[in-house]
Formats: C-alpha cells, structure tokens, sequence
C-alpha cells in the first residue's frame, strides 16, 4: 500500500470518496476552517486503485476545495490479504459490507500510521437519509421510497455505520458523520415525500439542487451519478467485488455449496463468496448468525448481488 503526502501535527482529517457526501462535507469543513482561521490545513484521503474513480474524483474536489490532499492506492492483493481481518472487526459477514470495508480499514491503517490525529469525518447516512442508492429509481411510489428510507435509517447499525465504526475503530479513530446529525435527519424526513424521491433520472436531487450555484464543489461532482464505495475502489473495466469473486472461487467448492442450506440454515449463503465470508465468520463467532437478520440488497429490483454495478440501470460515468 503506498500514499502521496507526509506526515503532519494536525488534527483533524477526512475520507473523502470523490462522491456527492463525502464532498460536501469536506468543502464545508474547509469553508469553516478558513472562517475560524484554524492554525493547520484540512486533510483529506483517498483511496483506490491508480484508475479508480474515486481517486480521479477526490482529486479533482481536494484541488477545488485547497485541502492537503493523500492518496492512498492499493493492489488487488494487499485487499485480498486483509478480509479476514476485516471479518473479524465487523462482526457480520454481509456481503457488500465486507466488500466496502476493505477500503475503509486499510484507509484508516495509514491514517493511523502516517498521522497523529484520532478525529475523522465522513459521510455516512447520507445514501439512507436522502435516498442516494441506485436502485430508488425503482421506488413504486413517493411513499414506498419514504417508508424504504426509514427502514434503511434503522438498520444503519447492521450495514454502513457498523462498517464505518469498526474499520475506524479498529485502528483506535473517531468517526464524525455530520449527515446523521439528530437536527439534519429529523428535519430531511418532515420534508414533503415527493421532494425526497430522485428527479430528471438523478438520485438525490434535492440534496444537490440545495447546493447549486455555489461553487462549494465542483459542478460534475455535485451531478457525479451514485457509485458504491465498494465498486468505486477500482476501475470501471473490472469492479472490486469481481477481483473478490475470482480469488474466492477457489476457496469454496461445490459440494460445500449443496449443503450451505443445511450448514448455514439462517441466511444460507447463495454464493461462494458469501459462503467464505459466513465460513470465516462463524470462525470467530460461532452460532451468532442471528446478529445479522438478513442481507443488504437492492429493493424493487431483479437483484443478485448489492453491487450497484450488476443492475441494469446502473450508467457508468462516460469519462470513467
């Protein structure tokens, strides 16, 4: 794992993913340090491989936004080896959490490592808030996404807040996620439902049109389309959870796949993936199955897998 940037006294820092959340609140974390005329710059932190788009997208709000900007790239391999550790802090073996946690906790390990800070922000909770997922075009009604947004906002301590906590936990960080501020949630769900739903085929739009015109972030990232963490890591030509999918096909065969109903009755693994995962899990955590009362996936949908690249309305940026 190598990075760009050096270490320095500072003491606050953020994950900044390129995407619409994490963005907005490195922008206006840097727009209030420069009001309170804080003595050292805002850190922010990228990771991926050299062609992911995330790192490309990072990029280009850190130039915008004047941060001391960090890259941390990682091989295919170095992600690889740190799943089981990954499992083992997380405390679960859902699929697509597991896949977007490798990034976080190796991001967080250099952070750890290279810094002297504990304080980090984030944006977690916005996907769910502001119904950002993909798969909300789908929504039958303004109610229906109303109602599936609730449930995603009670079921954060399962999925993203559990891999955001753990992975940054796990290197001794603080996590801060302004988005899941009581005030900001509470205020965003008393909006009118048809406000909330996605518009002109954009997810998120009243979030983004709240911010238009200004020049906080970068226009294309303000419209830059919904990218899981976990896909964003990589390149466009081959995802994160493929490269996972390939080297875990050999580690699970398939007379282990024929009884995975029988051995894992609650949430049976469907495939040799999941069954990895769940394998290494119930290592560390035997008979805790119940933990997890079922997978994170797609609503409204003819979905196989939680990527948000395997659903057929899902576009990829053209310059990706």
């Amino acid at each position: 794992m190598t990075a760009t940037g050096s270490r320095r006294n500072i003491n606050v820092y953020y994950c900044c993913s390129g995407g619409l959340d994490s963005s907005l609140v490195a922008a206006t974390l840097v727009k209030l340090a420069k009001e309170e005329k804080l003595p050292y710059p805002i850190q922010t932190f990228a990771i991926g491989s050299d062609d992911s788009p995330d790192i490309v997208a990072a990029r280009k709000v850190a130039t915008h936004i004047g941060s001391e900007h960090h890259e941390v790239t990682f091989t295919v391999e170095e992600g690889i080896e740190v799943v089981k550790d990954v499992i083992f802090h997380l405390e679960s073996y859902d699929i697509t959490t597991i896949r977007a946690s490798v990034g976080m906790y190796l991001i967080s390990k250099y952070i750890r490592q290279k810094t002297d800070s504990v304080v980090i922000f984030s944006g977690e909770g916005s996907d769910e808030l502001t119904q950002g997922y993909i798969y909300f075009h789908k929504a039958p009604t303004p109610k229906a996404a109303a109602e599936d947004s609730i449930r995603l906002m009670e079921e954060l301590y399962m999925f993203d807040v559990l891999r955001a906590d753990r992975t940054t936990a796990a290197h001794g960080l603080e996590l801060r996620v302004p988005f899941l501020d009581h005030r900001f949630t509470a205020y965003y769900l008393s909006l009118p439902e048809e406000m909330r739903v996605p518009r002109d085929g954009v997810e998120k739009h009243l979030l983004r049109e709240s911010f238009k015109g200004l020049d906080l972030i970068p226009d294309e990232i303000l419209w830059r389309r919904k990218e899981a963490f976990s896909d964003g890591l990589t390149s466009v030509k081959k995802s994160w959870y493929t490269y996972l999918q390939e080297h875990l096909e050999s580690m699970v065969n398939d007379d282990d796949m024929e009884e995975a109903y029988k051995r894992f009755p609650h949430n049976p693994p469907r495939t040799k993936e999941a069954y990895y995962y769940r394998q290494e899990f119930e290592k560390h955590y035997p008979d805790r199955a119940q933990w997890l009362s079922h997978y994170w996936m797609p609503r409204w949908i003819d979905a196989i897998d939680p990527s948000a690249r395997t659903l057929s309305i899902y576009k990829p940026e053209k310059d990706q």
